[in-house]
């Protein structure tokens, strides 16, 4: 993000824990700061920091630096923070004179050459003043069509950037963005792992009574040629996206995924978003079970699946099948 400011013709003042990060950025044209204090002295006031940091570490940081703050600078949360978090905060930084919005930032490493997508919440007069480095930061319009209907529209929700409300608005879109892309990305999975297992018919399996036997084998036939498909359907389907690109891409580089275990952590947004949905009663499965199976990915249901085993042998004598058998 900072090398798209630099390239934007922005003066960057940077800091980071890790003192090579700091000393890439000013062969690059950043100016580097050794702390906390040394980047908030050496920024022109009023000040605008723009904070990138885990969600959990937000706090300490905006307490370390507030010792170094004046009234009327302005303090940006652009990571994936919790949005009841950005109201408190904001509430709190008000009381000392300090603006605070929440930018919920989508685009990940892909955003210096795309820019990023970027949810803003906080004081509109306050995120006037920040436009041009959300301007810069921003894909633009590209070579997006407009949206039928939208031709006159002034929203900069074009450019690839939107005021969304007062603080944590801007947090709360990310969530539930985030949440979206939670279910977008367990479809992907699970409709390809049914192409990939589309030739379960040719294999013998070993009849017993623990297991269902596969009632029509010659159904299940298929060799499935998955970067292929993948490939195939990015070209005008209905379901083509960056996701599916990314998926093609990886795919096509290794069709086993043999780089990766399957261990899909979550950051906090898809938790945040079932809870709103529950808080605002509105139904959300797909979301639902999509979160609930990263927890499935990590282990996490390991304890259950022993009581499901435990149930089974209890009333049936049922032994566990040996994995793969």
């Amino acid at each position: 993000m900072v090398r798209r400011l630099l390239k934007g013709g922005h003066q960057c003042v940077v800091f980071d824990m890790s003192p090579k990060s700091v000393s890439d950025l000013v062969q690059e044209k950043a100016v580097g700061s050794s702390s906390l204090e040394d980047l908030a002295a050496k920024l022109d006031k009023p000040r605008a920091l723009w904070l990138m940091v885990p969600a959990a570490a937000v706090d300490k940081t905006i307490a370390d630096l507030l010792p170094h703050l004046e009234q009327g600078d302005i303090l940006i949360d652009g990571g994936n923070s919790y949005y009841v978090d950005d109201i408190r905060r904001a509430k709190e930084l008000t009381d000392k004179g300090i603006h605070y919005v929440d930018v919920g930032t989508s685009g990940g490493v892909w955003g210096l050459d795309r820019g990023y997508c970027m949810m803003i919440g906080g004081e509109l007069d306050t995120v006037k003043h920040l436009n041009p480095i959300f301007a810069t930061l921003a894909p633009g319009e590209g070579d997006i069509p407009h949206t039928p209907g939208r031709e006159q529209s002034d929203s900069t929700a074009e450019q690839g950037y939107l005021h969304c409300g007062h603080n944590g608005a801007g947090h709360f879109v990310k969530m539930v963005h985030n949440g979206i892309e939670y279910g977008m990305m367990a479809a992907y999975a699970e409709g390809l792992g049914i192409l990939h297992d589309a030739n379960v018919g040719k294999h013998a399996s070993a009849i017993d009574s623990e297991t269902t036997p596969l009632r029509n084998p010659e159904h299940y036939q298929y060799d499935l040629n998955l970067p292929d498909i993948a490939e195939v359907w990015r070209r005008g389907s209905v379901i083509a996206s960056w996701l599916l690109d990314l998926t093609a891409g990886s795919l096509a580089k290794d069709p086993a995924l043999s780089k990766f275990a399957g261990r899909v952590s979550d950051s906090g947004e898809g938790r945040w978003t079932i809870k709103a949905a529950i808080d605002e009663a509105v139904p959300a499965p797909v979301l639902s079970a999509a979160l609930y199976q990263r927890f499935s990915s990590r282990g996490e249901a390991d304890f259950q699946d022993k009581l499901l085993s435990a149930m089974r042998y209890g009333f049936g004598g049922h032994l566990e099948k040996a994995a793969g058998a």
